[in-house]
């Protein structure tokens, strides 16, 4: 069976000329993250028979793995892919404003991705319409966006085309045009987007832990410079940690108490190691809040509930 013929059968019975009669001439632009949603996406558009721009947001806060698997396996098999960046990295960032990205002031997002995406699609002569690789049955949020939707931020339609797909879906379209996925999912890593996010969960800080000591080493080292950066600029507001009330900054923040309590690096990653029930800890709100990464389409964010 020729892949453009499965696409049709398939069972959410897509209709191949109402989606080219609503993109209407329009471009598409696809966001690519390195992840195996995005990637499925571009190889669904492709046996639907959609040309398609594929453009990845780089932080300069992901895994070598997964430059190496853009740039390599996923280009051959997808057509090339446009690599772009806001003017700063997550790490020069977080020097600049002193401080790490949280829940509350995730401006990571913004800047590093919704940002330079925006500016990107505005810059288009063609009016586009933005793919993104967004499965409804990742979280309960998700399951609640509608496939097309108007994004004022990026001034286009955003289209999710694969929203009702399931992980089964995804890996067979893999399968059947000979992908393998991004190496870091083999290794059993649950996302391979900004490595890792604040947002991360137990075990994703774990198998950073477990298997890329040099990143961790990177956050300490972090962790060091924005107190410092920190300490400065209290001393000259008169103030300092203990008379704020404040603990050290650090990448990682709970959600207990009105901003959140810091924990260094090394505190989080002893607590990855805890088996369930162990230290009394949540790092995070739930990840369903959709103006972050998820919304826009632009990170890997895990697996299935």
């Amino acid at each position: 069976m020729h892949c453009g013929d499965y696409a049709l059968e398939r069972g959410q019975a897509v209709n191949q000329a109402e989606i080219k009669a609503r993109i209407d001439g329009r471009i598409v632009v696809a966001s690519i993250s390195g992840g195996k949603d995005s990637a499925a996406m571009s190889l669904h558009l492709t046996e639907l028979g959609i040309e398609h721009r594929r453009v990845f947001m780089d932080t300069g806060w992901e895994h070598e793995a997964t430059y190496d698997y853009l740039r390599g396996p996923l280009t051959d098999k997808l057509g090339p892919i446009e690599e772009i960046r806001g003017p700063l990295t997550m790490v020069e960032l977080i020097k600049k404003k002193g401080m790490f990205p949280s829940r509350r002031f995730r401006f990571c997002t913004t800047e590093l991705k919704v940002k330079p995406m925006a500016s990107y699609l505005k810059g288009m002569e063609e009016e586009p319409v933005n793919a993104v690789g967004i499965r409804g049955g990742e979280s309960v949020a998700r399951s609640k966006m509608p496939e097309w939707e108007t994004q004022k931020g990026f001034d286009c339609e955003v289209w999710r085309p694969i929203l009702s797909w399931s992980f089964d879906d995804v890996v067979q379209i893999h399968k059947r045009h000979n992908l393998a996925p991004n190496p870091l999912y083999l290794l059993g890593a649950d996302r391979v987007g900004c490595w890792p996010c604040v947002n991360s969960r137990k075990s994703e800080i774990k198998f950073i832990a477990d298997n890329d000591k040099a990143r961790i080493d990177k956050i300490r080292q972090l962790e060091a410079e924005v107190t410092e950066l920190a300490r400065i600029r209290n001393k000259k507001k008169g103030t300092d940690f203990a008379s704020l009330g404040h603990k050290n900054p650090a990448f990682f923040q709970a959600k207990t108490g009105a901003s959140g309590e810091c924990w260094p690096i090394d505190k989080v990653v002893g607590w990855s190691q805890t088996a369930r029930g162990g230290w009394q800890f949540e790092l995070f709100e739930s990840s369903d809040d959709q103006a972050g990464c998820m919304r826009w389409g632009l990170c890997d964010l895990g697996g299935e509930d």
